[in-house]
């Protein structure tokens, strides 16, 4: 084959048997293109491009068939360094999808990057963080690393993609050479690497071939024909490099090739007859039929193309064609592809002579690709054949019906098959739509499905065994099913029947779907979490926390984290909570996963925490966050903890009612929470006392303290606010000292302790208790309890030593001994005060104001520091608030004026 034949090389799958690792690249999208026999080099356009990559970014641009892909591939090969090649398929629209496959490339290529930089876990998203440790990680070589996308055209409307290689070409600076390789311009601030000289183009006119480079490719197609010829050929198609080869091609079937080439004419329908009346019609019958049976689908194997026709000598055909040039492309790794127009114009030539044909060769494809290829294939074919009852068996068996939450191809599956035809009733299929409708949140109809399946399986006569990744699907969609209801024995049941199956499935299966047994603890954990089982729940929430796999197990290890850390924080453990929560939204950013019910549930934790630490802005910034995202809308426990966590803010913002209204509103679930019921007297209790009704306040706590110590501490307060010391006391007794609660919890029973005995007359002890409180406060920075007892505090917070416990974290003042009672911040749509800085800066947020001092934007600070955009903006809102102001330049100056820089 030509040179000039070479629009565009679009890598095909590498096929191979589904045990190979489950790797879901498609390896030859990352090879560069081989030269064939009839290759012509031009000099000129190489040593432009050997001139352009001392640049950051070098684009070829040229129309479909304009020898750019080949072009550059002969100039790649001609290195002595290697080069990242990467052919850009359609489906890489999704910013995860890309960068998976750069990631790759960069490694196939021998270029050496940290193992540490993963590859995205959502299609539809990637975090600035995985681009700035590339950056930073390229940017430790000595030489610049060459990276080349070819067909950057099928991204063209891909705006956030080119948004991210912008900042990459950016930050990485030196360290990269980018060449992209296009029919479109892309959407790059081209004019500005036109401005600063930062680019190198090659476009249209320049790939063009001249009349001497046409006469020279020509004779390479044993055609000996005049300079008249040659010209006029240039001067109809323009110089088009597939245009030239076509002509040439057809003029070696001429009698007169320098009159054909005169008159040769390459409209769209031209090509078309001419591909099927001299290419297809000139092969035998046989190799005719192999032809269009392949054209569906490009790319294949000879094993493929025989399974397709029937025949055993696909491997000959082929190796034949390919000699002939007859537009088939050998792609290495024994697959092959056609010409994409070539295989578009066999297709449509295929159902119009043989109608339905097309249909029978996906469904062929499917059954082979089912043994020997990948599932996404086996998928692919089957849906395009419309046998849903197969495809639905195929994920079924498979097990893999876990990816449809998790993963990097969730998206592509879920798409799949909601094209499913809604009349397939097979037992897979019932689990398939059962599972879209749990995805969906869409719980009737998930249950309807979910039932039918089952329903199915019993009745199903096939050999058990057969049947057991189905079976053990059917519990995996029990247990979610379960949580979201919540009902926890449902889910305990279907877990029981999960693991009795375990030993029917081959441990190979299950190793390569680790998704499936960390969505079954995550389930059976949040399930046990609503019921109030919290070590047991700990137990199966920390073995999915602790769960291999990397991308495929990411969302359930990170909703796992979020469980824990609400587990953490309703024992009292803030420290604890904080480090689980960082831990969920860490694994977030890692993978790039999108906002679940995980996610929610750490924002909702680190919410808390900034309440119970009277950090209101950022409690509200964080509750806002956790609340825009509807995956977890239909997940009971994140519900609850939404509801509890609100209503607290708003108590803490001197909005009792509104805490009432909040917590007013059960929660549905099949079981009632006892730590969701609790939680909500205990936040209706105080929004009581906040109004002065202490018996509503006694009323609702009488009702939940048997729930546990936090429900006993906030009776004990109720009493206390009546005057009832010795009653307070009875209760505060029953509050173990040391029963596993952290001082979210102890160091308020300890305060209603201090106050019981200052009634009693013994201010003494009060004094100690108070000391107490404060020494184990300090540390969490626990401000909530002493603002929720004011002003009975603050006589006890101006003495000496407890004024000196105060200073500094809790008292305004800095240890002036002014007596001044615990700093209350204001609500989070109120200014603070900017006469006392309370609490000083941590190191990072040290660090981002430096930054901000060298006049750095968001996105530099965020790219230095290797953290996301949305971290350091939340750095800045903790900054502002700290030092009481509202604009950067503002937060420079008052920082200098405090020492802080």
């Amino acid at each position: 084959m030509s040179a000039v034949a070479t629009d565009d090389h679009s890598g095909g799958p590498t096929i191979g048997r589904h045990g190979a690792g489950r790797d879901p690249f498609m390896r030859t999208r990352f090879a560069v293109p081989a030269r064939p026999p009839t290759f012509m080099r031009r000099e000129r356009l190489v040593g432009k491009l050997d001139e352009g990559v001392q640049r950051p970014l070098t684009m070829v641009s040229g129309a479909a068939g304009a020898g750019k892909t080949l072009l550059v591939a002969d100039w790649a090969l001609g290195l002595d360094q290697p080069v990242a090649w990467l052919t850009v398929d359609a489906a890489d629209q999704a910013p995860g999808v890309f960068w998976s496959y750069v990631l790759e490339a960069v490694r196939v290529s021998g270029v050496r990057i940290s193992q540490e930089i993963d590859r995205p876990a959502d299609a539809s998203r990637v975090d600035d963080r995985l681009l700035a440790w590339l950056a930073a990680d390229l940017g430790d070589r000595s030489r610049p690393a060459i990276v080349v996308l070819d067909e950057y055209e099928r991204l063209a409307g891909a705006a956030q993609i080119a948004d991210q290689l912008q900042f990459l070409l950016h930050h990485a600076g030196q360290a990269l050479r980018l060449v992209l390789v296009t029919r479109t311009e892309p959407l790059l601030p081209l004019h500005r690497y036109r401005l600063d000289g930062s680019m190198t183009e090659i476009r249209g006119a320049e790939l063009a071939f001249t009349p001497e480079e046409a006469t020279t490719l020509l004779g390479l197609h044993g055609l000996q024909v005049s300079d008249g010829a040659a010209q006029a050929l240039v001067e109809r198609t323009q110089g088009w490099a597939a245009g030239l080869r076509l002509g040439a091609l057809a003029a070696q079937q001429s009698g007169d090739p320098d009159t054909y080439l005169k008159e040769f004419e390459a409209g769209e329908s031209t090509i078309a007859d001419f591909l099927l009346a001299e290419v297809l019609k000139k092969q035998p019958d046989a190799t005719q039929d192999l032809l269009l049976r392949v054209s569906t689908v490009n790319p294949f194997t000879p094993a493929l193309a025989n399974a397709l026709t029937g025949r055993t000598d696909a491997e000959q055909i082929l190796a034949g064609l390919q000699r002939d040039n007859a537009f088939v492309e050998p792609l290495g790794h024994g697959c092959y592809r056609l010409h994409p127009l070539f295989a578009e114009i066999l297709r449509s030539h295929l159902r119009l002579r043989s109608p339905g044909l097309d249909i029978e060769m996906h469904r062929r494809a499917s059954r082979w690709l089912s043994r020997y290829g990948s599932l996404a294939e086996t998928l692919a074919h089957g849906a395009a054949a419309g046998d849903w009852d197969f495809t639905a068996g195929a994920l079924v068996d498979e097990l893999a019906i876990g990816e449809l939450f998790t993963g990097l191809e969730s998206n592509d599956l879920a798409e799949l098959f909601s094209r499913m035809a809604p009349e397939t009733a097979s037992p897979a299929a019932e689990l398939v739509f059962a599972a879209s409708g749990l995805l969906d949140h869409d719980l009737e109809r998930g249950l309807r499905h979910l039932r039918q399946a089952e329903e199915a399986l019993e009745a199903d006569p096939a050999d058990p065994a057969d049947m057991a990744a189905a079976q053990l699907s059917c519990a995996l969609l029990e247990t979610l099913a379960a949580r979201l209801t919540g009902s926890p024995g449902r889910a305990e049941k279907a877990a029981e029947a999960a693991e009795e199956l375990r030993p029917c499935i081959p441990d190979e299966l299950l190793s390569r779907h680790p998704e499936v047994t960390a969505l079954l603890q995550t389930h059976l954990g949040s399930s046990r979490l609503w019921a109030g089982r919290f070590e047991d729940a700990r137990l199966a929430l920390s073995a999915a926390a602790a769960s291999p796999g990397g991308v495929s197990t990411a969302l359930p290890r990170q909703e796992s984290l979020g469980h824990l850390a609400l587990i953490e924080y309703l024992n009292g453990w803030t420290g604890r909570a904080q480090r689980h929560a960082r831990a969920a939204m860490s694994e977030a950013e890692r993978f790039s996963v999108p906002h679940s019910s995980g996610s929610s549930l750490g924002l909702l934790v680190l919410a808390a925490i900034a309440v119970d630490r009277n950090e209101l802005r950022e409690a509200k910034a964080h509750l806002d966050r956790a609340t825009s995202t509807s995956n977890g809308a239909g997940d009971p426990v994140v519900a609850a903890g939404r509801a509890i966590i609100g209503s607290r803010l708003l108590l803490a913002c001197g909005k009792p009612q509104a805490a009432l209204t909040a917590t007013a509103t059960p929660v549905p679930a099949a079981v009632a929470s006892p730590w969701a019921q609790e939680h909500a007297a205990l936040v209706s209790s105080a929004a009581y006392l906040a109004e002065g009704d202490t018996k509503a306040a006694l009323d609702v706590v009488a009702r939940a303290a048997e729930h546990g110590s936090a429900s006993a501490v906030a009776a004990a307060q109720a009493q206390l606010a009546a005057g009832h010391h010795a009653e307070a006391l009875i209760l505060l007794d029953g509050v173990p000292v040391h029963g596993g609660l952290g001082p979210a919890v102890t160091v308020r029973a300890t305060l209603a302790r201090a106050q019981a005995a200052d009634q009693a007359g013994d201010a003494a002890r009060a004094r100690r208790l108070v000391a107490q409180a404060l020494l184990d406060a300090r540390r969490d920075r626990l401000r909530r309890p002493f603002l929720e007892i004011r002003p009975w505090i603050r006589s006890f917070l101006g003495s000496d030593p407890v004024r000196g416990l105060a200073d500094g974290w809790l008292l305004q003042g800095q240890g002036q001994g002014q007596g001044q009672g615990p700093q209350a911040e204001p609500g989070p749509d109120r200014e603070p005060p900017r006469t006392v800085m309370v609490e000083q800066l941590s190191s990072r947020e040290r660090e981002v104001l430096q930054r901000l001092a060298q006049v750095m934007s968001t996105e530099e600070i965020a790219a230095d520091l290797y953290l996301s955009v949305n971290t350091v903006k939340t750095h800045l809102k903790s900054i502002y608030r700290k030092l009481g102001v509202n604009r950067r330049s503002d937060a420079v100056r008052r920082a200098r004026e405090l020492r802080q820089l």
